[in-house]
């Protein structure tokens, strides 16, 4: 089973101007990310000011994207996403539309999340959300 790496673990390490080539567990370990993931990470590189970081940012998410699983959405993860939107609705605890798609892929995957927001996905029932561990 695969740790599910939310979309702002990649952001961050980007930042810092750190080589993905340097990500904890970038070979060996188990990662994978969720499909809205990865349009996310690709809307960040359209939204770039063409240049010079443009370029970097691009190559960072083709180097990510090259080396880390992406699992679709896909009927399993529909039926998990549907029931977590209402179970997080009628608790009046909802979360953001795409962060949901993620949590959904997690569970259904029984996968742990590394995230940099736990206390927003600490409300999703049946979700292991973790800090990474660098």
């Amino acid at each position: 089973m695969a740790r599910l790496i939310d979309t702002g673990v990649f952001i961050e390490w980007e930042r810092q101007a750190r080589p993905f080539t340097d990500f904890p567990g970038a070979v060996g370990e188990p990662f994978a990310m969720a499909s809205i993931s990865a349009s996310e990470l690709l809307a960040g590189v359209l939204r770039a000011v063409p240049g010079a970081r443009r370029t970097q940012r691009d190559a960072f998410v083709e180097a990510v994207l090259a080396r880390v699983p992406v699992l679709p959405f896909d009927l399993a993860v529909a039926r998990v996403h549907a029931r977590l939107a209402a179970e997080l609705t009628a608790t009046g605890r909802s979360v953001g539309s795409q962060d949901l798609l993620i949590a959904a892929t997690a569970v259904a995957h029984e996968s742990d999340l590394l995230t940099l927001n736990l206390r927003h996905f600490e409300r999703v029932p049946g979700l292991v959300a973790r800090l990474p561990d660098w």
